[in-house]
């Protein structure tokens, strides 16, 4: 017999373990379920998690996949570390995407050209701007009417989604792009530099790692962070403390907004360099994962959002070469986030082997 004994203290070793735990057996399952859909598992796993890394090109593919779920997944774990379930990061990816897309339209249709060291701060600042207005919604539906803030989050994401349709397939459409529902391609004043010659790889990742090392510094270093952690684990003792909690509401959406809006303003300056529908494939939501497999510290993300860009980069892979259908990295992240919810439950319990005789109650 099997049971679950609590821990005295939670397990440090424990909590650095489950991450990897997890992964081994999702990559057990995803062999098995390569082997029921008649695929070769060793080859199903290298397209996944070795494909992705071979070579300089795919290298730098991957770091770019990973930029907005890195930039994403900070201010979710801001978010989360407060206990604000920020559940809408897609929304607020959206809108920032528009908002640093819109300036970019806007010089390229006003005929406006900038020296990059000026159009692209204005792009960015737009961007993170976005992100916190689609934010603040959030924040003020639950500060004034105590509104779920999950729901609202997440019924938003479906409300920008509709708001950059109108905009890709009406006012902002590209008159000559053969009806395509997409913006005019961004002049080159506002694109962001390369960082690695020959690839796609943009100064937006360095900006992605300048972001984690200030979130790093934000919650382990300095005062605001801590007010917001001691609100998320223990919301009497901050009240006792005098931490607002209202403070908190605000400045932990308004933080995971404007990074959320900062990764859609710089995918819009990348690698797209235009607006369309699709602007987004879900990044809000994977990042969800990226946060919770990278513990809710800034470096743990880095680590977590490579691995879940590996499996974007490996469903697509998967697809093209063997045929697998394009939904299974959709699956993989899913197992990866239950298992590791499962596995987390050894962090504050052990597991105990017994008889199902001595598990019973002794007779008076």
């Amino acid at each position: 017999m099997l049971k679950l004994e609590a821990r005295p203290q939670p397990s440090r070793a424990m909590s650095l373990a489950s991450p990897l735990i997890a992964l081994a057996l999702t990559a057990i399952l995803a062999a098995i379920l390569f082997a029921a859909l008649g695929k070769d598992p060793i080859k199903g796993l290298e397209v996944f998690f070795v494909e992705p890394l071979n070579g300089r090109r795919q290298i730098t593919e991957v770091l770019l996949k990973s930029t907005p779920l890195i930039v994403i997944a900070l201010g979710l774990a801001v978010c989360y570390r407060s206990n604000v379930w920020n559940i809408g990061a897609e929304g607020q990816f959206l809108l920032g995407a528009l908002a640093g897309g819109g300036v970019a339209l806007w010089f390229t249709t006003a005929g406006i050209v900038l020296p990059k060291v000026v159009s692209l701060p204005l792009i960015l600042a737009a961007g993170v701007l976005g992100g916190m207005a689609w934010a603040a919604l959030v924040a003020l539906l639950r500060d004034r009417f105590n509104a779920n803030e999950i729901l609202v989050s997440l019924m938003l994401v479906y409300v920008a989604q509709q708001l950059v349709n109108w905009l890709v397939f009406g006012p902002w459409k590209d008159p000559q792009g053969f009806n395509f529902p997409q913006t005019k391609t961004f002049d080159a004043s506002t694109w962001l530099p390369l960082l690695v010659e020959r690839s796609r790889l943009n100064i937006g990742f360095a900006i992605a790692m300048v972001a984690v090392a200030l979130a790093w510094l934000f919650m382990f270093r300095m005062y605001r962070g801590y007010q917001l952690q001691v609100g998320g684990l223990a919301p009497a003792a901050a009240r006792y403390a005098g931490f607002s909690s209202r403070s908190a509401l605000w400045m932990a959406l308004m933080i995971s907004g404007g990074l959320a809006g900062l990764a859609g303003a710089l995918e819009a300056a990348g690698p797209l360099r235009q607006l369309t529908p699709h602007i987004s494939t879900g990044l809000g939501f994977t990042a969800i994962i990226v946060v919770f497999v990278g513990r809710l510290h800034p470096v743990g993300i880095v680590f977590a959002g490579i691995l879940l860009s590996m499996m974007l980069i490996g469903g697509e892979l998967g697809q093209s070469r063997l045929g697998l259908p394009n939904a299974l990295s959709s699956v993989f992240q899913g197992l990866l986030l239950v298992i590791l919810l499962a596995c987390d439950t050894l962090i504050n319990f052990r597991v105990r082997f017994g008889s199902a005789l001595s598990a019973r109650p002794k007779a008076a």
